[in-house]
């Protein structure tokens, strides 16, 4: 196929619109169901990118979670505690460990479940029926893979009442090093960005803690990747062979670090012990678990513990969590790592990383502040990593 028309584009009063490559005989995708929009495939070859990539740094499976062109998680395929997998809502699935490409997509779709409502979802290898099952259950707007299982692909087909969007990709496809975009028409042209991520960055440690243990090493690689693929600014905090809180698309550093921070936080605490025994009525949905869970940790915009709300969620009236509470829960986190797309200004980043249990940070370095940032790593014995390549995503 040359070209495959779209309904519309980012919205629906613009039209015409469709997918093609210049000078090319065919498109590397094949849409095997439903209809995906311009966002859609937006999302579809940014989270391809991000997946292929992880693969190849790290040699395990990965998978995605993508909204508005950029990723709420990223994750590799190492088996989930049984905490996680309560806290991904997994914990009733069987043979879930024989599959670490499910393993995979039940991490990053069970990270940041609220934004991952309605995603689009990218697998680095062919789908399998474990897989499928996952992704069957779960409010999504379609997926990304180099193939499905037959049995796989029946599942898949079901979802959404048969309209659920489904796109194969020749993983051997290579684009032109070039690329280009039209803004105000006007053509922008620039090499595409095809910088190599792996464990080699993470050589030139600048604090006086040189120790960065293999397990951190992959999880740097993890959120270095991610954020190569997520709108800027964005700073990416990883745990476990997972990307844990992203925050993307501020125009202040710092802002991304609390937005990241904060979810890496929720994250966690999706894992304490009072949390995961809440006393949901039988007949709660899983968005609405997720939107309930929320408020319970976050205390939002509405007190999901007040009278004459929590019956509409609870058996029984679960007593809210504390400040002292949560703050005694997270000081016990330690060993997360945190990369960020362009250099720290000031330590007011590290400050906020060091709340959330950050241990090991990569970044380009380059600031002229960098020796307040490296004091304040050093304060808290982080081991930091310049890696000399800022990852702007535009």
């Amino acid at each position: 196929m040359k070209e495959y028309e779209l309904k519309y584009g980012c919205n629906p009063n613009q039209k015409p619109a469709k997918i093609f490559i210049e000078n090319a005989d065919d498109l590397p995708v094949k849409i095997l169901n439903g209809k995906p929009g311009y966002i859609n495939f937006l999302d579809a070859f940014n989270s391809w990118q991000l997946v292929k990539e992880l693969k190849e740094a790290l040699g395990l499976p990965a998978v995605t979670s993508f909204k508005h062109v950029s990723p709420t998680s990223a994750a590799v395929g190492i088996p989930l505690s049984d905490k996680l997998k309560r806290a991904c809502f997994v914990d009733d699935t069987e043979g879930l460990d024989l599959s670490p490409l499910a393993c995979a997509y039940a991490r990053a779709r069970g990270t940041d479940r609220m934004c991952s409502f309605g995603d689009w979802v990218a697998l680095s290898d062919i789908c399998d029926k474990k897989t499928a099952e996952l992704i069957k259950r779960e409010v999504s707007d379609g997926v990304i893979a180099p193939g499905y299982d037959p049995d796989a692909l029946e599942i898949l087909k079901s979802k959404r009442k048969g309209g659920y969007n489904i796109v194969e990709i020749d993983s051997e496809y290579s684009p032109d090093p070039t690329e280009k975009k039209q803004v105000f028409g006007i053509t922008f042209e620039q090499g595409r960005n095809n910088f190599k991520i792996d464990a080699s960055l993470l050589k030139n440690i600048v604090t006086e803690n040189k120790n960065i243990p293999e397990s951190a090493r992959r999880d740097l690689i993890i959120s270095l990747i991610t954020l190569k693929y997520t709108q800027s600014n964005s700073v990416c905090f990883a745990f476990d062979g997972q990307a844990i809180g992203v925050g993307a698309g501020q125009q202040s550093r710092v802002h991304c670090t609390r937005l990241a921070g904060s979810k890496a936080d929720t994250w966690f605490l999706r894992q304490y012990e009072r949390v995961l025994e809440l006393p949901f009525k039988d007949d709660i949905r899983r968005p609405d678990r997720d939107n309930i869970i929320d408020g319970f940790i976050n205390r939002n915009e509405e007190d999901v513990c007040a009278d004459g709300i929590w019956q509409k969620y609870f058996k029984t009236r679960p007593e809210p969590l504390t400040d002292e509470e949560i703050k005694n829960y997270l000081s016990g986190i330690s060993g997360v790592s945190l990369g960020s797309d362009a250099f720290f200004p000031f330590d007011d980043n590290i400050e906020r990383a060091h709340k959330s249990g950050v241990s090991y940070i990569a970044q380009p370095g380059g600031s002229i502040r960098d020796d307040i940032v490296i004091e304040c790593c050093n304060k808290y014995k982080i081991a930091m990593a310049f890696t000399g390549m800022r990852l702007f995503h535009h």
